[in-house]
C-alpha cells in the first residue's frame, strides 16, 4: 500500500498537474521541506554566502536554457521555468531529468507577445535569466527575417514585465557574439564588448540571425533604462556539445550563415554550453559587486582550416565554412583572432578565487 502512494506521488511530481487558465499557469508540485533540504544540502560544496533566491528561466525547454537551469539547481536556487506551450514541457524533459524537473518551483506557460503572462511569470523572482530564441529547427536557414521582430518584441516584453513584477528587478540577457562581429568596415579592429553589429550590412547580407539578436539586445538596454531594471548581457559564441567539434546543429544553421567570412576574419568562435550556462550563474552573481554591461564568451577561434573542416563535417554541412578549400587564402597556416573577451575572462577568475576563498 505505502509503495503504491509513493508511485501516486512520482507519478505527480513529474506531471503537469493544473493549469490555470487565469495565468496560464502550470504547477509542478514543490518538493517537501525534508526533501529539498537534501537537494540543497547536497549542493552546499557550491554555495557562497549569498543567499540563494527563486529566479526565473525562460526557456527551459531550449537547449541553453536547459543547461542554466541545471547549473542554478546545483548552486542551489529555487528555480522556475517559462516555456511557450504545453508541448514545450516534454521537449524539456528531453534536455533535464525528471528528478531535475521535480526540483523546479513550477513550469509556466508563458508566452512572449504576452506581457501579462510574463508577469505573472516573474512575480516574487529575484532574477530573470531571458534566454529565449525563435530559432526554427525545421526551416531551411533556421531563422527568418520575421524572426528578428519576434526577437526584438520578446525582449522588450520580458525586460517590462521584470521591472513590473519582479521582486528584484535583475536580468541576466542571452545575446550572442553575432551582435558584435559583423561590420562593414574596420574589420581589422579588435572585437570586444563596445562593438555592435551593423544593422544595415546585416540586413543587406541576410544575416538575420545576427540582426535579430543586435536589435533585440539594444531594444533591451533602452527598456531596461526605462523601466529601472538591472540589466547584464552574455553574448555567446556558437553552442558547442561538450567536446568540439560537436555543435549544436539547431543553433548551428543559423549561427554559421556566413560562416566563410567569420573564418577569414577571425572571429568564428565557439563555447561549450555547460561553460556557458555556468558564466550566466557568475555574472549574475557578480551583479552584487558591481558586474554591468556586456560580456562576451567564447573559450575557443577557429584559426586553421582542418578545425574548420572538422566542424562543418560534424555538421553535416560540408563546405560552409571551408568553401571546399584545402588551403587558406594567401597561404596562411593559420588566422589571426581578433576577438577579446578579457572583460569576463577577469570575471570568471575572480569568481573562482572567491569559491576557493569560501571552501
Amino acid at each position: 500500500m505505502r509503495e503504491r502512494e509513493r508511485e501516486r506521488e512520482r507519478e505527480r511530481m513529474v506531471m503537469v498537474v493544473e493549469e490555470m487558465a487565469s495565468s496560464k499557469l502550470i504547477v509542478l508540485p514543490v518538493l517537501k521541506k525534508k526533501q529539498q533540504n537534501r537537494i540543497n544540502n547536497s549542493s552546499s560544496c557550491k554555495l557562497s554566502a549569498r543567499k540563494r533566491e527563486l529566479v526565473c528561466v525562460t526557456s527551459g525547454n531550449s537547449y541553453l536554457g536547459s543547461y542554466i537551469v541545471k547549473e542554478l539547481l546545483a548552486y542551489g536556487y529555487p528555480v522556475r521555468v517559462t516555456i511557450q506551450n504545453q508541448v514545450d514541457f516534454d521537449d524539456m524533459k528531453e534536455f533535464i531529468r525528471d528528478e531535475e524537473i521535480n526540483q523546479l518551483q513550477g513550469v509556466v506557460i508563458a508566452d512572449m507577445g504576452d506581457i501579462d503572462s510574463l508577469c505573472d511569470a516573474f512575480r516574487g523572482c529575484h532574477a530573470i535569466f531571458h534566454t529565449s530564441s525563435f530559432v526554427d529547427p525545421h526551416g531551411v536557414s533556421g531563422y527568418s527575417e520575421q524572426m528578428t521582430f519576434l526577437e526584438a518584441e520578446g525582449a522588450r516584453n520580458v525586460i517590462e514585465a521584470c521591472g513590473r513584477a519582479a521582486y528584484a528587478k535583475r536580468c541576466i540577457f542571452t545575446s550572442s557574439l553575432l551582435a558584435s562581429i559583423w561590420k562593414g568596415d574596420n574589420v581589422d579592429r579588435v572585437i570586444d564588448e563596445t562593438c555592435w553589429s551593423d544593422e544595415e550590412f546585416c540586413r543587406e547580407n541576410k544575416l538575420w540571425l545576427a540582426l535579430g539578436k543586435t536589435t533585440a539586445e539594444k531594444v533591451a538596454w533602452r527598456k531596461s533604462k526605462e523601466m529601472k531594471v538591472e540589466l547584464v548581457t552574455v553574448c555567446p559564441g556558437l553552442l558547442m556539445a561538450p567536446l568540439f567539434p560537436n555543435a549544436h546543429k539547431a543553433t548551428s544553421i543559423p549561427y554559421l550563415k556566413g560562416g566563410q567570412v567569420m573564418l577569414q576574419r577571425g572571429v568564428l568562435a565557439t563555447g561549450d554550453v555547460r561553460k556557458v550556462a555556468k558564466a550566466h550563474v557568475n555574472v549574475y552573481e557578480a551583479m552584487d559587486y558591481g558586474a554591468c554591461g556586456r560580456y562576451l564568451y567564447f573559450e575557443r577561434v577557429v584559426q586553421r582550416l582542418d578545425e574548420a573542416v572538422e566542424l562543418e563535417n560534424g555538421l553535416k554541412m560540408h563546405g560552409k565554412l571551408s568553401g571546399g578549400r584545402q588551403v587558406l587564402p594567401e597561404g596562411n597556416e593559420e588566422i589571426h583572432s581578433k576577438l577579446s573577451n578579457s572583460k569576463l575572462a577577469k570575471l570568471i577568475l575572480q569568481s573562482s578565487q572567491s569559491f576557493s576563498c569560501n571552501q
